[in-house]
């Protein structure tokens, strides 16, 4: 964003994010998360800054499994890039999406999840869940 951007109140900013970051928070891991713990406006989640990020709990990747999150980050965004007239709502239509999109996003979850350890481990959204509930307990009981 440049200086001329005003964020509003409903917008949540990392300053100095990189894209290890944008890896994680775009991965199906932390959109398990956010599903779970996220609030609800009608049927639309509510992300909040206190319960979903900051009680999120984050992996601790190797050096070579945050390098290839930052690339499968890039190639989201990269895909992104190549569709400069359709907004976000498009591109993330389920029905439309352009392929590169999809697979950089494929390729950017099993990312994520090989750092977690979760690769080939878990096989659905509810287990994800229950094993970062663990780590958010293991994180907490010493609070």
């Amino acid at each position: 964003m440049d200086k001329d951007t005003i964020a509003s109140d409903l917008v949540f900013l990392i300053p100095n994010g990189t894209l290890y970051e944008f890896g994680v928070l775009s991965s199906n891991v932390h959109n398990a998360w956010m599903r779970v713990v996220a609030g609800r406006l009608k049927s639309d989640y509510r992300y909040s800054k206190d319960i979903v990020y900051n009680n999120f709990p984050w992996c601790t990747p190797t050096d070579a499994q945050k390098a290839k999150i930052e690339k499968t980050a890039q190639m989201i965004l990269d895909a992104r890039a190549m569709y400069p007239d359709c907004s976000l709502a498009d591109l993330y239509d389920e029905t439309v999406m352009p392929p590169e999109l999809r697979k950089a996003h494929q390729l950017n979850d099993r990312a994520v999840m090989e750092a977690y350890g979760f690769w080939g481990k878990l096989n659905s959204e509810s287990e994800c869940v229950a094993e970062l509930m663990g780590m958010y307990r293991e994180m907490t009981e010493g609070k």
